[in-house]
């Protein structure tokens, strides 16, 4: 037997909306302006997926990590989410990811202006690591 557990890092729903709106939505977009530019580098590729992978935490406090439960008798394993192969990451990245987080993230900002879009947005920012480089 197995399982997927996602440990979230998360403080309230309030603090949330409070942060995202007296913070988090520009400083959020000086970090995608600074990580899109480094993305443009070779050198600076590696510092800007990780940028791209911390802007849930940036834009709206909220941090998540996924494991994998396996059970060893009775024993469980956790393990870090298995990944997609290197190379089929490093080709998404380079043929769609880089202008499709562009577009994602911007469309989760507009989102964000409205009331009734707030919960989509924040749900977008979420998934940008998966967007951004197939990352689980």
């Amino acid at each position: 037997m197995s399982g997927v557990v996602i440990k979230q890092n998360r403080p309230g729903c309030l603090i949330q909306l409070l942060w995202f709106a007296l913070v988090g939505w520009w400083v959020g977009q000086l970090w995608v302006a600074v990580a899109w530019l480094l993305a443009a580098t070779v050198i600076g590729i590696p510092l800007a997926v990780m940028m791209f992978n911390k802007l849930p935490d940036i834009i709206a406090l909220r941090g998540s990590e996924t494991y994998v439960v396996t059970y060893h008798g009775n024993r469980p394993v956790v393990s870090n989410m298995p990944q997609h192969n290197i190379l089929v990451r490093a080709l998404w990245y380079l043929l769609v990811g880089w202008w499709l987080t562009g577009v994602w993230i911007e469309v989760a900002y507009v989102l964000c202006l409205t009331v009734i879009g707030l919960p989509i947005g924040f749900w977008m920012f979420d998934r940008v690591p998966g967007v951004l480089s197939l990352r689980r």
